[in-house]
């Protein structure tokens, strides 16, 4: 019995296929369970509580893009992990009145007087992930009023009465949250706001403790009430910068009066058939429009998931797309990005050619993963779908926490670099490369899927794996999501940093041990990591009859919920 015991674990240890199976009657064993299925309309989020207000607000009357601001409202309050108005958003819109996609960038950029002369006075080569330096301006505000503003039906008070009413009188903390925001205290707690806000009785929430902030309901009353401009022209912008100034920080009341957020054309390629649709830079979402542009020439399908070959050439072609990513990718305001070259099928034959069948690639060079984020996605009954995505980036952010405001100022700075002459070289009042990136599915002109992976570098890895599993593989929307996935780490990044070893590769349970051992052979280093394969959730439209599939992480606290 001993002996059977410790072969089980010696199994499950070493990823036999079998270790991430479920006792499932249909579909894949490792699905954690059935895609929800609803008619009038779904909201899934990486927060139940934050799908149930989505759907409250759908039910009131409210569109797809209401129940979008609502949720990220209260994601803000309750992950503050991964989210908050401290932060930037992306979004693509799928609107049913005029078929058409839009595309909204609401990031926010460098502070104005703080220069790269300054990091090199303090003998620095990149930038701090906490304190004052690496904060930029908090672009979601903003998003959401061009949101609503574009595509809203709802008064803001409306939307925002949910969250309000949850952090006066508080919710029970989710488990991951939890984990996430004791792992944040020993970064952020000697940042003067961050134990009053985030440290009840001086400790930080555990799971199912009751958690209050009413600092944020005041803060979102007054957003509701008074619009966007009272959070970058108003009280809220006041005491941002009076906080900033004291912790010898560069935000001012000027860069956040001068924001804006840009409506931008989305991107996509064509794989298989199906329209693939992501954000231009100074985001990374192109990224796995040319990791698809590549794998496009070979026989996935015919690999079969989870297969050594599968995995070497996904890998190699991650590396292609990831090398043009930390050179190219940046704010196009500062320079010419040649994106139409860049996800063209002309250029992807050209970097197909670079893939050897039994050789890892240990350099690259280009051609022409730390980040902790929310995804949400909602539809409603008229057709209109969102997929969004919103971040603090580096957990919970800088650590700046201005008093009595209720969240946490981002530290998305950090992604400058630092090097003279990079695309991505800090500059005054510059948007910083950004790793959030929403994504979107049409097929004939019309709406597939809105999904999107969090998770810093992972997300253009896993966004290409979920097109793959649902095209290539046949999977369903809740299987694409719990299937194993493949991560490598190590690639040349737009900070500066050059990859010389050919990086390595993390498999999650699920791949057979014989696959490993063949992917050792081909040179791949592998190493195991936890926690680091991202965060999805999808919608999915049937063309014929309207009626939406939903999809939810098995390895967030998330859900997908219709009627």
């Amino acid at each position: 019995m001993k002996i059977s015991i410790l072969m089980s674990l010696l199994t499950l240890m070493l990823g036999s296929s079998q270790s991430f199976a479920y006792d499932r009657i249909t579909g894949e064993p490792f699905a954690s369970r059935s895609e929800v299925i609803a008619q009038n309309a779904m909201v899934a989020t990486s927060q139940p509580l934050a799908t149930q207000v989505g759907l409250e607000i759908l039910r009131q009357g409210g569109n797809a893009i209401d129940a979008a601001i609502a949720a990220n409202a209260m994601l803000g309050l309750v992950e503050p992990t991964g989210s908050g108005i401290g932060g930037d958003l992306f979004a693509i819109v799928w609107d049913a009145k005029t078929q058409k996609l839009y595309g909204l960038n609401a990031s926010g950029r460098s502070p104005k007087s703080l220069t790269l002369e300054h990091f090199k006075l303090q003998g620095l080569d990149s930038i701090p992930s906490h304190g004052p330096l690496p904060v930029s301006v908090p672009g979601v505000v903003d998003g959401w009023f061009e949101l609503h503003t574009k595509f809203g039906s709802l008064p803001m008070t409306s939307i925002l009465s949910p969250s309000i009413e949850y952090a006066k009188k508080g919710f029970p903390v989710s488990e991951l949250v939890a984990y996430y925001m004791q792992r944040s205290v020993p970064k952020l707690q000697g940042f003067e706001g961050f134990k009053e806000t985030y440290m009840p009785n001086g400790k930080a929430p555990v799971k199912g403790q009751i958690f209050k902030n009413k600092g944020l309901a005041v803060t979102y009353e007054k957003i509701a009430t008074g619009g966007r401009d009272v959070f970058y022209k108003g009280d809220i912008a006041r005491s941002i910068a009076a906080y900033m100034k004291g912790q010898g920080g560069f935000l001012s009341y000027e860069d956040l009066a001068s924001h804006t957020s840009e409506w931008v054309e989305p991107v996509s390629t064509n794989y298989k058939g199906f329209d693939v649709w992501e954000l231009p830079p100074n985001g990374q979402g192109i990224a796995a429009l040319q990791i698809l542009n590549v794998l496009e020439q070979f026989d996935v399908e015919g690999m079969g998931f989870g297969s050594e070959q599968y995995i070497h050439t996904f890998v190699e072609a991650k590396k292609l797309a990831f090398e043009d990513r930390a050179k190219y990718y940046a704010d196009p305001a500062f320079n010419d990005i040649p994106v139409d070259w860049l996800i063209s099928k002309e250029y992807a034959q050209q970097r197909r050619k670079l893939i050897d069948n039994d050789k890892v690639a240990k350099r690259v060079d280009a051609g022409l993963n730390r980040g902790d984020t929310i995804y949400l996605t909602t539809a409603d009954k008229d057709g209109n779908m969102v997929s969004l995505i919103q971040s603090n980036y580096r957990g919970m952010g800088s650590g700046m926490t201005p008093a009595d405001l209720g969240f946490i100022l981002q530290d998305r700075g950090e992604l400058f670099s630092l090097k003279e002459g990079h695309f991505n070289v800090f500059a005054p009042n510059k948007r910083p490369f950004h790793t959030i990136i929403p994504a979107f599915i049409t097929r004939n002109g019309q709406p597939w899927v809105s999904f999107g992976v969090m998770g810093g570098g992972t997300q253009p890895q896993m966004h290409a794996q979920i097109v793959v599993n649902l095209i290539d593989f046949g999977m369903n929307l809740q299987e694409a999501g719990d299937a194993p996935r493949i991560l490598h780490s190590g690639s040349s990044q737009p900070t500066g940093e050059l990859m010389i070893d050919g990086g390595y590769v993390s498999l999650e349970s699920g791949f057979d041990l014989k696959v490993r051992r063949e992917l050792t052979k081909k040179g791949h280093i592998l190493r195991d990591v936890v926690g680091s394969y991202g965060g999805y959730q999808a919608i999915m439209r049937d063309p014929k009859t309207g009626v939406y599939y939903g999809a939810s992480e098995s390895r967030k606290d998330g859900q997908a919920a219709g009627y």
